[in-house]
This record gives C-alpha cells, structure tokens and sequence, in this order.
C-alpha cells in the first residue's frame, strides 16, 4: 500500500513540476513577446518556492501514506501473528486457545470464527475421550461379571446351574447388543452407514413395534394409546425405523409408572418451511430436568446418574435414534417437564412428488 502511495506521489509531484514549469515559461514567453519582459531574480525565486511547496505536500503525504499504511498493516497482522501462534499450539496438542477480538472487520470476523473452531474441536476431543473412557467402562462392566462367574465355577465356588448360565447368557447378549450398537451408531455418525430404503408403511412398523412390546406392557399395566394419522409410503430402510421406535418404546416403556399410559401419534406436521412426517411418542413418567435436556442425545448420557445400566439402559439408544434420524435426513426433537413426563418427536421427510 505504502509502496502504491510513494509511486502514485512521485508521479503526482513530477507532473505538477513539468506542467507548472511548462506554462510558466510560456507565460513569461507571451509576456516577453508583448512587453520585451524576461525571466528575472523574482521569476526564479517564485519557481523555487512553487517546487518547495510542492516537495513539502508531496513529504507530508507520503509520511501520512507510511502512517496509514503501517496501522492498517498493523490492524492486519498483529491478530494473523495471533492467530498463527494459537494454530501452532493446537497443532501441538493445546486445544480450546482463542484469539482476542478486537474489530469487528473481516480480520474480527476471522477471529471468532477461528475461536469457534477452537472451542468445537476442544470439545470434540473432550466428547472422543469420555466416548473412549464410557466405552471401556460399559464393556467392562459384563465382561467382568462373566469373567468373576466362570471363575467361581472352575474353582468350584459358584455352582454350576441353570439359573448361573441363564444369567451369563444374558450377559453375553447384553453385551452383544451393545457391541452392535456400537458399531452403528460410529457409522452413522461417520456417514458410513448403509440403509436399504424401500417404500415403507411407517403406521404399520410402529403397531408391529408396540405388539412385540406386549408382554412388558401388560406386565406394567401400562395403557398405549395411538392417533396413527394415515400418511404417504416413505422410502426408508424399515430396519432402522424399527431400530428408532424400539429405542423410544422401550426408553418410554422404561420410565412410565406401573399403570401409567404411553401415546404414539403419527401426524404430517410443518417445520423449517417444509411438511414431514412427525413420529410422537410421549410417557407419563417423572420427565427430564432442563438442565439435561441438551445432552439428552449424547452417548452413554443418563439424566438420574444413580441408574445402572441395567434399569437405565446402556445410555447410547438415543443416540442411536438421533443419528439415524439424521442419516435418513430427518432429525430428533425432545420436549419435557418435569413430573410430567416426555415427549420424543422423530421428523422423516415426505417422498419428493414427480
């Protein structure tokens, strides 16, 4: 910018010079012609006072132009300096560092954008670590009881029986089904995970998910009742549907009262400036604090931390049921209060019509 000024002065000064030189020369030319009058002593000194003046502005311009150029320059790389030296941190492993703002220009918006990033990439890897550690605490806690009772039975202290084998059998599956989920719920969120979408009854899939939950109902005395609104075949992968309503059933089914009731309503519904259809199942059980309401969809979150996971559930289902909504480019809505009961609404897009 400086250097733009220098040359754009120089130029300017130049010019002013020759032209200023030009037509007082032929001025004094006209006037020697008309009155026989030459150039003398004053004519000299008025030229140098002229080219003086014009050397001071052009000075003055330029220290202004370096002034300028240097605070401007200064605005500008002092928070890339910054910014460069907190990227170098986190490349070393420093994550959360932020950068001041001090401007709201490009160079600010820069910044907080910057200072984003940092804040969700700490987060990220805060979120892998507890994900890593939540992990190895799950799978250790079967793994244990089936190692501590094969023990007792090859040392002869647990006996072996039926009742001893159908509890590690239970153990295996528990920790079967937690693998499996497992393993979807990284693919889904790594958007590796296949789905075999076809033309799907989503009414139809959701009065088969309640019968197969009969017996537990029935055993809880526990009322359902289902406003199934009809609604346009969607193509989904029927599959994971079901893998979505049994994580709700089974989580409302878990939290609703001995007597108490569970509404499943199917409506098509506008949100985000679009029609979808909407999946509604709510409990009449105790809800969820607000303060848990935002993580209520992280892994291995569980709202009453004195829950095992036996009566609380591995606590990544709804994780589950949020990352394939996503992948069937739906999305997952929870409302509740507490003593209340909850509301989970799962939103799958309507077919595009020809």
């Amino acid at each position: 910018m400086f250097l733009t000024i220098l040359a754009t002065v120089l130029v300017l000064v130049f010019l002013a010079n020759h032209q200023m030189a030009m037509s007082f020369q032929e001025y004094l030319t006209i006037q020697h012609v008309t009155s026989g009058y030459m150039t003398g002593e004053p004519e000299k000194i008025f030229m140098e006072s002229i080219h003086r003046s014009l050397y001071g502005v052009g000075g003055v311009i330029l220290l202004a132009g370096l002034l300028a150029s240097y605070l401007l320059a200064k605005s500008i790389t002092v928070p890339i300096r910054k910014m460069s030296s907190a990227v170098d941190a986190i490349s070393k492993g420093e994550y959360g560092r932020k950068v001041d703002i001090v401007s709201q220009d490009e160079v600010g918006k820069l910044a907080l954008a910057f200072n984003d990033m940092s804040q969700s990439l700490e987060y990220g890897i805060q979120l892998r670590q507890r994900f890593s550690a939540d992990i190895a605490h799950e799978l250790n806690t079967p793994l244990a009881i089936i190692q501590g009772n094969l023990e007792g039975m090859l040392e002869g202290v647990v006996e072996r029986g039926d009742e001893q084998l159908s509890s590690l059998y239970e153990e295996t599956i528990h920790l079967n089904r937690m693998i499996k989920d497992l393993r979807d719920l990284t693919l889904a969120e790594a958007g590796q995970l296949t789905l075999e979408k076809a033309p799907t009854d989503i009414n139809v899939l959701i009065s088969r998910a309640i019968n197969m939950l009969e017996p537990a109902l029935e055993e809880k005395q526990i009322v359902v009742e289902k406003q199934l609104q009809s609604a346009p075949y969607l193509n989904v992968d029927a599959g994971r549907i079901n893998q979505i309503l049994y994580n709700l059933l089974t989580n409302a089914l878990r939290y609703t009262p001995i007597g108490g009731t569970m509404t499943v309503t199917t409506m098509l519904a506008m949100n985000k400036g679009k029609q979808w259809l909407q999946i509604m199942i709510a409990d009449s059980g105790s809800g969820i604090a607000g303060e848990d309401l935002p993580y209520i969809f992280e892994h291995f979150f569980r709202g009453d931390r004195s829950r095992d996971r036996k009566s609380g559930g591995s606590g990544i289902g709804l994780a589950i049921v949020k990352q394939l909504a996503e992948t069937h480019g739906g999305f997952v809505e929870v409302a509740s209060e507490p003593g209340k009961g909850s509301s989970f609404f799962v939103w799958l897009p309507l077919p595009i019509k020809a």
